[in-house]
């Protein structure tokens, strides 16, 4: 590699050009074709979102309480529906990930204890499924 350099002998300046000897060669890069495979994404069915005010008998006795601290993104179900074990019955944001709240049992909404965008508490009721 060739590199210049500035000399000054008695008060006199020299420009001087010198090869390095067993140095290391600079890096090059060379560009080349790269052919990637991009594997296929799963499409993620739509979930409806249902928008009810909360519909609560007062006990809480039997409800399913939120797992952690968070905000209430989405209400998927209504007082009424009949649900199956391990179906989402809404979605609690957490700590900017979204957590589905399922059923541990199949059965009926019987009441609904937050709305949507409402912040809960670990521990809080959110629905009860009898």
């Amino acid at each position: 590699m060739l590199r210049k350099f500035k000399i000054k002998i008695d008060g006199k300046e020299y420009m001087v050009e010198m090869e390095e000897i067993g140095g290391v060669a600079a890096p090059s890069t060379v560009a080349s074709p790269v052919t990637l495979e991009v594997a296929p994404t799963q499409s993620v069915p739509e979930v409806a979102v249902v928008d009810s005010p909360p519909t609560t008998t007062g006990d809480t006795s039997d409800a399913m309480v939120s797992p952690m601290p968070g905000a209430i993104l989405k209400i998927l179900v209504k007082v009424g529906n009949q649900v199956k074990e391990n179906q989402p019955l809404l979605i609690l944001e957490a700590m900017k990930m979204e957590n589905e709240v399922v059923a541990r049992q199949d059965g009926v909404i019987t009441d609904i204890f937050v709305n949507q965008g409402q912040n809960v508490n670990a521990g809080e009721p959110l629905i009860t499924v009898k």
